[in-house]
């Protein structure tokens, strides 16, 4: 099948590529009508490509009542503040944790471009706009919003950061799980189904958190979920056995490499280890991709999960 943009999904969903990167990394989502809502917004330069499609369903811009990123990483939420510029009448939705990023975010914009550089955040990133406070409300654990004739319900889910929620909508039987959920990139899809796996970006991870996170998700009994990374996927219930399985391999594979190595090894002694187990763990799931295919797709994720494990035996080792 063919890449596309734009895809309709049901229940009055549209996933959106948000073009970070490469294709198929990373979506958000609009739906609703009359009234709308978009779920995450990628980067700065995603905005354009979320108005044209605006433009091309002739949806007007106060038609859209809110803006919800799930957490406030630059993949997720780079763009709410270009965003909510282009949608005067919007309201952004974001996690108490998260908010003052949101109004200030000269620390998140600081912290990507010492990772980065300047010209390359530019690239990835474009800007990180602030939004005015009179603009932003944050929801607490269980708190919901009306959207026309459905009604959409947060959850507090920590575990790959403290400032993320995930929205349960009740009417398509689904939940936005930003990165709680893992991530199932298409191209690794097989016979046996997607491929998922779990994502411990850095610095929050916490193994226990997301979990408990993941199986209350599970709890609400969903028919499908909506990935940022990426797209909707089927049968949650199987995909979050694995889930729940996985994170206990990355902590076992995160304190064999502490017992094991010093810990100014640490992180590069993950790499190999990290990389190890998705490959093989992708060639069990049916995967035909090469192994420099593999990497195209995984690297990065090799690369930041072995940097989340480093961050998270740190914390422990000195909390």
């Amino acid at each position: 099948m063919s890449f596309q943009m734009y895809e309709d999904i049901g229940h009055g969903i549209t996933r959106i590529d948000t073009a970070m990167m490469r294709e198929e990394l990373a979506a958000c989502y609009l739906l609703g009508g009359p009234e709308y809502a978009i779920i995450e917004t990628g980067t700065h330069n995603t905005v354009p490509i979320i108005l044209d499609l605006l433009d091309q369903r002739g949806i007007a811009r106060d038609q859209v009542r809110f803006v919800i990123p799930t957490h406030v990483h630059l993949d997720h939420a780079g763009g709410v503040g270009g965003l909510m510029q282009a949608l005067p009448d919007a309201t952004l939705l974001v996690h108490p944790a998260g908010a003052r990023h949101m109004i200030d975010p000269a620390k998140l914009k600081a912290g990507a471009m010492a990772v980065y550089g300047e010209a390359a955040f530019a690239e990835m990133y474009g800007d990180i706009i602030p939004v005015e406070e009179s603009r932003v409300r944050t929801m607490a654990d269980g708190e919901r919003i009306e959207l026309g004739d459905r009604q959409l319900v947060f959850y507090d889910t920590p575990g790959h950061a403290r400032h993320h929620f995930c929205v349960h909508d009740p009417l398509s039987q689904g939940i936005f799980t930003g990165d709680t959920f893992g991530l199932a990139y298409p191209r690794l899809t097989t016979h046996q189904g997607p491929f998922i796996f779990p994502t411990t970006t850095p610095v929050q991870f916490d193994p226990a958190a997301l979990k408990a996170s993941i199986r209350r998700l599970l709890a609400l009994n969903p028919a499908r979920i909506y990935l940022t990374h990426y797209g909707m996927v089927d049968a949650p219930q199987a995909l979050g056995e694995r889930l729940l399985a996985q994170v206990d391999d990355y902590v076992a594979l995160a304190e064999d490499v502490a017992a094991s190595s010093p810990a100014e090894q640490w992180e590069g002694e993950l790499m190999g280890r990290m990389a190890d187990y998705l490959f093989a763990s992708a060639r069990e799931h049916g995967c035909a991709l090469s192994e420099s295919e593999l990497q195209d797709v995984l690297g990065m994720d090799v690369r930041l999960n072995s940097q989340g494990l480093a961050v998270w035996l740190s914390a422990r080792n000195t909390g």
